[in-house]
């Protein structure tokens, strides 16, 4: 029997302790029934050189949620990141998490997702500034192993960032094409947690704004514009091994790679009552095809260069493609991974919409921080937006069968 399946009869499975039965071999000889294979088609596998849901092609829906760790001990922390990497391995095979520890016991899988495809499901797991010191402690020893690059973000010009989704020791990020199976995997890793984390913050996501793969049209934001066009793709081994993957000079974190995460709130009405030139001349791109205003279709190079009659540049200099472009930031791009979020309306009747913005970079100082200080401060789309929330976090390299996320650097 597993880690997991002796935890879970142990803590009578709801507080916590799940099993990830892998096999049907595995499950008979627990006594278990064998959890419906899902199609080969909607299964992402999950162990490999690098996490899942970085460079996989990107799926419709999102649910990502921040924690905070409430234990001080390493033991119980280890713990749970086994338990976590057992269970995802399972839950993105499109199994059950078994066994139950009784009738008269919570069953140790919730089971809305019962009965669904893997629809494509990605977890990825990530640690953050607080797992290596929080309030001036090192709680498990890690405090020497954090990376250089893992900083404490500045406040950007414009900023009205929200405590309460801001920060966090832990993050998940769980992609599916279905949005019930997305909710089940977080539902499911927070129940393991139990006792050892809480959720500090959450975030649903709909409709990517970004494609990650050269088989993916671009898709739209909700501003109505085209977003990613010039992402990185997956099929750009050497512009990731650049720009997303953290080399092997990186100690416990090669193959890895850093998320950068902002909630982004955008001003729906305001844009709504701006005229059609002004909203492309603030993007720089026109808004049916997605073109660059310097001319051409959507995928062809803007000219920041090209001037009107007038001798303005077409493209003008304030506008998001000319503060985003790789020439204006030192040749460095990022991959972006971003979805569209509605989370209702405020008391004066506006929608709280926007994106959830989300860049997997190798390094934020050279990858994030000059460009959003450079955009917060010049970017003309500036004024539609208020960032409302925002992390940043490490996210270890790929796991291998038998391992956990994170090994690395609890061996290291």
């Amino acid at each position: 029997m597993s880690r997991l399946g002796r935890r879970s009869f142990l803590t009578l499975a709801g507080t916590g302790g799940v099993t990830a039965a892998v096999g049907a071999a595995a499950v008979a000889a627990a006594g278990e029934r064998s959890p419906v294979a899902a199609p080969v088609s909607s299964v992402v596998p999950f162990h490999g050189a690098h996490q899942a849901g970085i460079v996989t092609p990107a799926q419709d829906r999102l649910h990502l949620a921040a924690f905070d760790v409430v234990t001080d001990s390493r033991d119980e922390l280890i713990a749970l990141l086994q338990q976590w990497t057992e269970a995802a391995a399972t839950l993105t095979a499109g199994g059950s998490l078994t066994p139950d520890a009784g009738y008269d016991s919570p069953p140790t899988d919730t089971g809305e997702a019962l009965g669904l495809s893997a629809a494509n499901l990605t977890i990825t797991i990530g640690f953050g500034a607080g797992l290596f010191r929080k309030d001036g402690k090192d709680r498990f020893g890690l405090a020497k192993h954090r990376p250089a690059a893992l900083i404490d973000l500045p406040h950007f010009p414009g900023d009205a960032l929200e405590p309460a989704r801001t920060g966090g020791d832990l993050v998940v990020q769980a992609c599916a094409d279905d949005p019930q199976v997305a909710v089940h995997a977080i539902r499911n890793l927070a129940r393991i947690g139990f006792g050892t984390v809480s959720v500090r913050w959450s975030q649903l996501g709909f409709g990517r704004t970004a494609s990650t793969s050269t088989a993916q049209a671009t898709p739209r934001n909700l501003f109505g514009f085209k977003d990613g066009t010039a992402n990185l793709k997956a099929e750009e081994n050497d512009a990731l091994a650049e720009h997303v993957w953290v080399g092997e000079t990186g100690g416990w974190m090669a193959g890895g790679t850093y998320l950068v995460a902002r909630r982004i709130r955008m001003h729906i009405e305001t844009w709504d009552r701006t005229s059609l030139r002004e909203q492309e001349q603030v993007v720089g791109r026109d808004r049916t095809e997605g073109a660059p205003l310097s001319g051409g279709s959507e995928f062809t190079e803007p000219d920041l260069a090209r001037a009107g009659n007038d001798g303005t540049p077409l493209i003008a200099t304030t506008s998001h493609v000319a503060l985003a472009h790789p020439s204006r930031n030192d040749g460095v791009r990022m991959l972006r991974r971003g979805y569209n979020y509605t989370d209702g309306s405020d008391g004066l009747g506006r929608l709280d919409a926007g994106l959830m913005f989300l860049a997997f970079v190798t390094d934020p100082r050279t990858h994030y921080v000059p460009m959003q200080t450079a955009m917060a401060r010049n970017d003309a789309l500036a004024e539609y937006l208020r960032h409302t929330g925002s992390g940043l976090f490490a996210v270890p390299g790929g796991v291998a069968p038998g391992g956990y996320v994170g090994q690395r650097l609890f061996e290291a």
